[in-house]
């Protein structure tokens, strides 16, 4: 055999040991180190690329016109966004409710402790407000809420339902993921992303735990169908949009201070939100500003806080609403059934007395309309308000999580495991397999353009300063590192940004390679920080991929090495997980200049993000839609034969997971 498969390697670096003085090894730092960008160059391409991709609301004249595209709207919201995947199933679930026990209330009203299930296996505590003097149907509530660690029994909250049932209204008060009763590592929102990855929508539980909740309102005798609210703060604001735009049971709502724009979020960046609120592939179809129109002719009240120190101010996240909006509600001559209110007193981020009159007064026009009784002032309760733990409703031990869930999805994927047993067979896969990947990763298509910025040595060896466009519209800070009569080309590519380079690079130009060092989507100067999940988010939102991005950023970077260098295939070295599977699905999309692949840290398996319970934060490019349900790393590097894909420092369980390489990759060294 001419060629052996070098898949796995458990040491360290295996570079030769005659590096660069130490001198040297600090003039390579310093060269890493020079910035290239602009100032903000690459938060202001990101903000370009992710707003050119959000669809406008188109201009509707009529009313039917308008009617056949909301239905068009929330059909594909639904279907593109929230119920993909196993989530179709999860959604045909008959509803589950368990009623418990009935703890005292106050004047006028009880609480009922119940649980109801929003998915297989997911149960919801809840509390319902029950007025005592219930004659006839009578409104029902939906009050959710937001970012509270005490969720339920928030004070606000509290006062709110128990306001409405002193008005005759049944008020439903659930928990929320991640707070209060689930304020549990199984449902950080960051979490929810684990179940993309097994192509079924995060965004499902969500959704199900709303309309789950309205289904327990609905089905009581006494309830309205005519008077059906829903109202909630920050991500309760958001739940409230969500399914009111979505369900037309709803017919008065009031989000407040919970959502804004796609097209502010970018430059707000206290808007980006989590997950759940720029959930895969929604802003392919709707904007928020499209789901406020969808609300026409309901009544709605939008209320945001002048002073909001968390999120939307009023300045810039009510305006595109109420300009998307206010056409529609014209539709139907119900201009004045869309409403705002800005709160100034506190006017930072609440639900305070001020914002709950505005809605009592809300209710009162629209559910309580001619009566001369009615106040939207509030009732005085807040002696009736209880602790966390009066309010605790018994859950199973054994309740669903999002971590939960997505092992269990995930346990028969990818769907077709087994790698080809003859050379025939396994170049027909790989022909019908690529496309698969592609569209899955949704790579766009590669460049090879550079600048030259300057050039000055480092120590013994040529440096030039590249700003390179790999894909359109991104600019990648490069440094191409040229020692005397090079014997190759090595592109090096890290989690940790060039800048922290200097011993790989030392190293290589050991071994008389060219080396390369760049920054790709997210890592070193193209970093924002923080915010690095939250804009992959929006990427996600607006129909790209992280992973495909990045991918397509080797695949450039590699055309453009070989032209510059005049070598036909450039080598990879890549660091960390989120680098590593990036450069691996450059290589099994089969990037004619890509040459061989080492991956340094690199997940043995997609499954290993489950098991390690990873959030988003931890590396958005983990979490591509789908890619779990078609390939592993098994696969992705299968498809990059004949290509040698060496994966260095794993474990002795990520190397047995590999194994089958090294029997695949002899198909294709036979003569």
């Amino acid at each position: 055999m001419w060629r052996r498969w070098l898949t796995l390697w458990l040491c360290a670096f295996a570079f030769p040991a005659d590096n660069l003085r130490g001198d040297e090894s600090e003039s390579l730092k310093e060269a890493l180190s020079v910035p290239l960008l602009a100032p903000g160059q690459s938060l202001r391409e990101i903000q370009d690329f992710t707003a050119s991709r959000i669809p406008p609301l188109p201009p509707v004249t009529t009313r039917e016109d308008w009617e056949l595209h909301a239905a068009r709207l929330r059909s594909e919201v639904l279907d593109r966004a929230v119920c993909r995947g196993a989530a179709a199933q999860w959604r045909q679930t008959p509803l589950r409710v368990e009623w418990l026990d009935e703890l005292p209330g106050g004047p006028g009203y009880t609480i009922q402790r119940l649980r109801y299930q929003a998915l297989p296996g997911v149960w919801i505590p809840a509390l319902l407000y029950r007025p005592t003097q219930i004659t006839g149907r009578v409104p029902v509530f939906l009050n959710v809420n937001g970012h509270d660690p005490v969720g339920k029994a928030a004070d606000y909250k509290q006062l709110r339902c128990i306001n409405q049932a002193k008005r005759g209204i049944i008020a439903l008060n659930p928990e929320w993921f991640g707070m209060g009763q689930l304020r549990t590592e199984g449902y950080v929102h960051g979490r929810m992303n684990q179940l993309d990855l097994c192509g079924t929508s995060g965004l499902a539980p969500f959704y199900l735990a709303l309309e789950r909740g309205l289904d327990v309102l609905l089905s009581l005798p006494e309830a309205d169908p005519q008077r059906v609210g829903v109202a909630g703060l920050s991500g309760g604001g958001w739940q409230t949009i969500v399914i009111s735009a979505l369900d037309t049971r709803v017919t008065l709502s009031n989000p407040v201070a919970g959502y804004s724009s796609f097209f502010t979020r970018g430059r707000n960046f206290g808007d980006l939100g989590d997950s759940e609120q720029t959930p895969v592939d929604m802003a392919t179809v709707a904007d928020y500003s499209h789901l406020t129109a969808l609300m026409a002719p309901r009544p709605t009240l939008l209320t945001y806080n002048l002073n909001d120190n968390c999120c939307f101010k009023a300045d810039h996240a009510l305006p595109p609403l109420l300009a998307a909006a206010r056409p529609v509600f014209g539709l139907y001559d119900r201009q004045d059934h869309l409403r705002y209110h800005i709160n100034a007193e506190p006017g930072d981020h609440n639900f305070q007395q001020e914002n709950r009159e505005a809605l009592y007064q809300m209710i009162g026009t629209h559910f309580y309309p001619g009566n001369r009784d009615y106040s939207s002032r509030e009732i005085p309760s807040t002696a009736e308000l209880k602790t966390p733990q009066e309010l605790e409703v018994p859950i199973p031990e054994d309740n669903a999580t999002f971590s939960s869930l997505a092992r269990g999805l995930a346990a028969p994927l990818p769907h077709q495991p087994q790698l080809p047993a003859s050379a025939v067979a396994a170049r027909e896969w790989q022909t019908r397999r690529r496309p698969v990947l592609r569209r899955l990763v949704k790579a766009p298509p590669s460049e090879s353009d550079a600048q030259l910025r300057d050039r000055r040595q480092a120590g013994s060896v040529d440096a030039q300063y590249f700003l390179v466009t790999p894909t359109a519209g991104w600019n990648i800070p490069a440094v191409v590192f040229t020692p005397a009569n090079p014997r190759g080309t090595t592109l090096v590519v890290a989690d940790r940004g060039r800048a922290n380079l200097a011993d790989v690079v030392q190293s290589l130009l050991a071994s008389q390679e060219q080396v390369c060092v760049a920054d790709l989507l997210f890592t070193g100067e193209c970093s924002q920080g923080n915010r690095d999940s939250l804009f992959g988010l929006l990427f996600s939102a607006v129909g790209e991929r992280p992973l495909g991005v990045a991918a397509s950023q080797v695949s450039g970077l590699t055309s453009w090495l070989s032209q510059l260098s005049g070598r036909e295939r450039i080598s990879v070295w890549a660091e960390g997980p989120r680098v590593s599977l990036s450069a691996l699905t450059a290589a099994a999309l089969d990037t004619p200049t890509l040459g061989d692949v080492h991956l340094r840290q690199s997940l043995g398996s997609l499954k290993e993000i489950l098991e390690r319970n990873l959030r988003v934060e931890e590396g958005v490019e983990l979490f591509c839609f789908g890619l779990l349900e078609e390939f592993d790393v098994l696969q992705l590097a299968a498809l990059a034969a004949p290509r040698q894909v060496e994966f260095r420092d794993m474990s002795v369980g990520q190397k047995s997971a590999l194994a089958p390489l090294n029997d695949f990759q002899e198909l294709f060294d036979a003569p």
